[in-house]
């Protein structure tokens, strides 16, 4: 699990400590992700299966792809398919995957890189391991997120976007216990080692997003533990992609494959447990969190819309081509 780390976090900004005043935020639910198929059959864990979609909102769906060791020949991924109403952001931990998008979006990710996609108004995309990598197989391990939009930005134009490693924020916790990456939204900083006493105004991740949400990917030390301050406005999820350890002030025990729901408040915790399996000698987590649309949502399939009637006419104008075309040369759709 390669991402982007650094020889030395104590050089890092630190995360400003919420302090004892700000409300804890309390663990509403654990859920474990079963295990499914997608695409042209690459394994994949269903990290929302079973929660609400009012604790999710504004996230819709979320698939941790991976972690596997594909044979030659074997490396596998989506054929050409449609999107209208929402944006998927594929965060990749382990190999490579290529984009392609019929609004002239696409590129190459690899380790820690992310593709931030923007379905808005409809277009057709494939995701799929290049050929080299088909050739040769190899480790594959990532994550596909989708971000619903609101009603205002449900048609909005196509975007994509291209987010390597190397741009996302690193940050480090107070003791210098945890990597803190920020794909997306900001996050409260404290003093860097370089500036000491001289207070941050924040750490933003590259990600343009049209709806307000936070993405990090943190990597716990063995025994560290992580309070982050985050928006009293936006929900809290912590999902675990590695290792164990345990989230909220009670310590609530979690493993690899479960996602925990937080309620109300101004910080969350986070813990990793002493002693981590060879496998997994950290703990690494993904936080994730929005601004709750609170609108209606009619999900089949590839759309997600307000209405029947809207992801009827999302169907309709897929199959009149009105999504786009995929380019010549580049095999059939669906």
């Amino acid at each position: 699990m390669p991402a982007i780390t650094v020889d030395n976090v104590l050089v890092l900004p630190r995360v400003a400590d919420p302090g004892p005043a700000v409300e804890e935020r309390s663990v509403v639910s654990v859920t474990t992700a079963p295990s499914g198929f997608e695409g042209e059959g690459f394994p994949v864990r269903r990290a929302f299966a079973g929660v609400d979609l009012k604790h999710l909102d504004p996230f819709i769906h979320m698939d941790q792809m991976g972690e596997v060791e594909y044979a030659p020949g074997e490396p596998k991924g989506t054929p050409w398919h449609p999107h209208r109403g929402f944006e998927t952001v594929t965060y990749l931990l382990d190999g490579t995957f290529r984009h392609q998008d019929s609004n002239g979006g696409g590129g190459l990710i690899t380790n820690g890189d992310t593709q931030w996609m923007t379905a808005g108004s409809g277009l057709l995309h494939i995701e799929a391991p290049p050929e080299e990598l088909v050739a040769s197989g190899g480790l594959f391990h990532g994550f596909q997120l989708w971000v619903n939009l609101p009603r205002s930005l449900k048609m909005a134009d196509p975007r994509y976007q291209d987010i390597r490693a190397g741009q996302v924020s690193l940050l480090t916790s107070p003791d210098g216990g945890s990597l803190i990456r920020v794909i997306a939204g900001d996050i409260a900083g404290e003093s860097s080692a370089e500036t000491p006493g001289v207070q941050s105004v924040g750490h933003p991740g590259p990600g343009v997003t049209h709806t307000p949400i936070s993405l990090i990917h943190a990597t716990l030390e063995p025994g560290a533990q992580l309070r982050l301050p985050w928006r009293e406005d936006f929900n809290a999820l912590v999902y675990t992609l590695a290792g164990s350890g345990f989230v909220g002030a009670k310590k609530q025990p979690v493993r690899l494959g479960q996602l925990a729901v937080f309620g109300a408040g101004g910080a969350l915790t986070i813990e990793a447990t002493p002693r981590q399996e060879s496998r997994s000698p950290k703990l690494d987590v993904l936080i994730l969190g929005g601004r709750p649309i609170r609108e209606p949502i009619a999900a089949y399939g590839p759309f997600v819309m307000n209405t029947k009637a809207e992801l009827m006419q999302a169907f309709e104008d897929f199959q009149a081509g009105r999504l786009g075309s995929i380019p010549a040369g580049h095999g059939p759709g669906l």
